[in-house]
């Protein structure tokens, strides 16, 4: 609106220019409703021979669908802001210099990067994970990682920890991105729980030494489909691999995969020796508190993160570098913990 109300007066503010039409008279303030509920607006006024009003308040609601058609295509394009201005100009009416998106461009990634370096405390569980997207970098097509952690606090609440953008799942990147969560104020961890990502175990013996590992059953399950020699064993495979998981403990989760290893190990050799060296990494949760270890067990939360990132990035489809990659990100889970409401472990 200040933009609209500058071409109005055909000069900027404090500018001095003989074609100046008005003057800027501050601000008044009025309530909007729309579909995220009531926005306070500070509505910029004029002085002078000139009249205007907002053409962006004048269009309600069809002036919000095109803002949000402008913003998927700035991603589609590349977040480039000579596009941008065009696309702002077809959809909004308005000239959108470079340099003013720019400007929009770096506040918002202050405000992000705030958010993403904001003080942490004590987390008892901390949940892992990564995902890829496509990102353009040094003329080719890459895949770049994207580490996140969510973290219980001891009210049994879950929030976004940390997010981080890197060109693979290397060591030295876990590495980094759990060395930025402590020099935060991460603390107290008890269990950490994940997928059997690459580089993930090195850098927490590093990291946070001492501090157990609970490999999430989920995925173990789906990892027992490559050792399979047939595809028909799944089912009975699935519900064997169940039994071991719902043990009352570990004792006896042991004791059903020494006898589930046993009987695979003529009709699926590679499957047995998979099950005796990989399944004890997910017997960790029984170690902790019964009500907690449903939730414990697995790392689904992380998995419905994901597809809330995956609904919003394949818009993009492609990412011009690995900033614009974790903009978009940051945005959205930034967005899913104000306005998700608070889940408890338990």
């Amino acid at each position: 609106m200040r933009i609209e109300r500058s071409q109005a007066l055909e000069a900027g503010p404090y500018q001095r220019t003989e074609k100046r039409r008005g003057y800027a008279n501050g601000f008044k303030p009025k309530t909007l409703n729309t579909r995220v509920g009531e926005l306070a607006l500070q509505v910029p006024q004029v002085r002078g021979e000139v009249e205007f009003y907002p053409s962006a308040l004048e269009r309600g609601v069809r002036s919000e669908r095109a803002l949000k058609c402008a913003i998927a295509e700035m991603y589609v394009q590349g977040v480039s802001t000579r596009k941008v201005t065009a696309v702002m100009g077809e959809l909004c009416g308005l000239e959108v210099s470079s340099t003013q998106v720019s400007r929009a461009t770096r506040l918002l990634d202050e405000e992000l990067e705030r958010w993403r370096n904001r003080p942490l405390g004590e987390a008892p569980y901390v949940f892992l994970d990564a995902r890829y997207e496509k990102i353009r970098q040094g003329g080719s097509v890459v895949s770049c990682a994207v580490l996140m952690a969510f973290g219980v606090d001891e009210s049994g609440h879950r929030t976004v920890l940390g997010v981080s953008v890197s060109l693979s799942e290397a060591e030295v990147h876990w590495r980094d991105f759990f060395a930025g969560l402590q020099a935060r104020g991460l603390s107290g961890v008890r269990l950490l729980i994940s997928d059997d990502h690459a580089g993930l175990k090195a850098a927490r013996e590093a990291r946070f030494p001492g501090v157990p590992w609970q490999r999430c059953q989920f995925h173990l399950q789906q990892n027992a489909g490559h050792y399979m020699p047939r595809l028909e064993m799944r089912r009975e495979v699935a519900a064997d691999l169940r039994a071991i998981f719902e043990s009352t403990d570990r004792l006896d989760a042991e004791r059903r995969l020494r006898h589930t290893a046993d009987k695979y190990a003529q009709r699926a050799p590679k499957l047995s020796a998979w099950m005796e060296a990989n399944v004890p990494d997910s017997f960790t949760v029984f170690a902790f508190p019964p009500t907690h270890r449903r939730r414990l067990r697995t790392s689904n939360l992380m998995e419905r993160v994901s597809k809330e990132l995956k609904r919003r990035t394949r818009v993009a489809t492609l990412f011009p570098n690995e900033a614009s990659l974790l903009r978009l990100v940051s945005a959205v889970l930034m967005e899913i913990v104000k306005s998700g409401r608070p889940r408890r472990l338990t």
